[in-house]
């Protein structure tokens, strides 16, 4: 049975909970039929047979849109490939754990050719393939989608996207351009110390790789990001773009009516984001370490400037509910803040049936209480199962 497929199952009822539903937080219960939520109350009252939370909170499930624990599974090391089916379950398991429930899983799409292990090889429909037919057996927890990562610079872009279909359960097609010198790699310097560290390359050789690349993006540049979008169409998929830096940047995704903008590196792109109408998403470890890792704009200042709409764990699952929950204390509005990790991931992947807690939303929810600042689960429902 796939993991979204609907659950008959006696009534799971959820009382004596601070809920948190149509953007405000008040003290009821929810019941849970099935795979939907079938009653919310407000009210202590604990009905016979009810858990009793205690006050803990009730949130809608988490929705991830962009992360990268999946490829953290397959390669837990730099040379070391991980069965992947064994890898497709345990980074579900693990997402259940943090109180994620729906994931759209990222995938690269663009293979490149390179020297010295800098290169990108094809993965893409294979990797696809295995995540769709575990969820097919219903052995996964939570809701998979996928996020095809369109690499632009890259030589296989065109024939790797039309290896998939409306049919692949593809949600999300960003747009990626890691030519070295622009976005997130527009400080050659930095680059130049990740690549000379990552893969031991010599002055000549860093030369070569980033005149290479750079020659490539400008070749394929227009074409790639064409294609991918006329793809995004054919799949049914929203489009993102990723790492806006410049208004030049935002002006162009707007022009393909991109509407999710993923982790922009500076507050004037997130500024423009906002002014055409494009969704803004940063890093939830950004938010929790105080700043980005790589120099880019903190999203604690993009919060505090109105500018901050959705949340990724990016790399750190855990992370997605904690940065909520630091979030609801910067805004002092813990619903407002909820809703970047919920409803709004959720409707800015064109997904309506979840992202609140309300009568005939899927049944999704967390349980947590917040000790020390950091919230600790006491239950997930994904799809009205139980399933941490």
């Amino acid at each position: 049975m796939p993991e979204d497929a609907a659950v008959i199952a006696e009534p799971v009822v959820l009382a004596n909970a601070e809920v948190i539903a149509q953007g405000a937080a008040f003290r009821g219960r929810v019941t849970l039929i099935g795979d939907q939520v079938a009653e919310v109350v407000e009210g202590g009252e604990v009905p016979v047979g009810a858990i009793d939370c205690g006050g803990d909170v009730v949130a809608p499930g988490l929705v991830e849109l962009h992360t990268d624990n999946l490829e953290r599974h397959i390669r837990p090391r730099p040379a070391v490939h991980w069965p992947h089916n064994a890898a497709i379950v345990a980074h579900d398991a693990e997402l259940a754990s943090c109180g994620i429930t729906t994931v759209f899983d990222a995938i690269r799409v663009g293979s490149i050719e390179g020297k010295g292990g800098t290169g990108w090889s094809r993965y893409a429909r294979d990797l696809a393939d295995e995540v769709l037919a575990i969820r097919a057996k219903g052995a996964l927890k939570i809701s998979h989608h996928l996020h095809l990562r369109a690499e632009v610079c890259s030589h296989s872009l065109i024939d790797e996207l039309e290896q998939f279909g409306a049919d692949d359960r593809v949600g999300i097609v960003s747009l990626m351009d890691h030519t070295p010198g622009q976005r997130q790699f527009a400080d050659i310097g930095q680059y130049e110390i990740y690549m000379k560290g990552k893969h031991g390359l010599s002055d000549a050789s860093f030369k070569e790789h980033v005149q290479a690349r750079q020659t490539l993006g400008e070749k394929v540049r227009d074409v790639h990001e064409a294609a991918a979008v006329a793809a995004a169409g054919r799949f049914g998929a929203v489009l993102a773009s990723h790492d806006d830096t410049l208004v030049v940047h935002v002006e162009r995704s707007s022009g393909y009516g991109i509407a999710l903008a993923e982790f922009p590196t500076t507050l004037v792109a997130a500024e423009a984001c906002h002014t055409y109408g494009i969704a803004v998403m940063m890093g939830a470890p950004n938010l929790i370490r105080g700043g980005s890792h790589s120099g880019n704009v903190a999203a604690g200042e993009l919060a505090e400037a109105g500018l901050l709409d959705i949340m990724s764990s990016d790399y750190v699952p855990s992370a997605l509910l904690f940065a909520a929950v630091r979030l609801g204390t910067l805004w002092d509005d813990l619903p407002r803040a909820l809703a970047t990790v919920s409803s709004a991931p959720a409707r800015a992947a064109g997904l309506t049936d979840r992202g609140e807690i309300a009568v005939g939303q899927r049944a999704d929810l967390v349980r947590f209480r917040v000790e020390g600042e950091v919230p600790v689960l006491h239950g997930v429902w994904s799809g009205g199962r139980r399933v941490a």
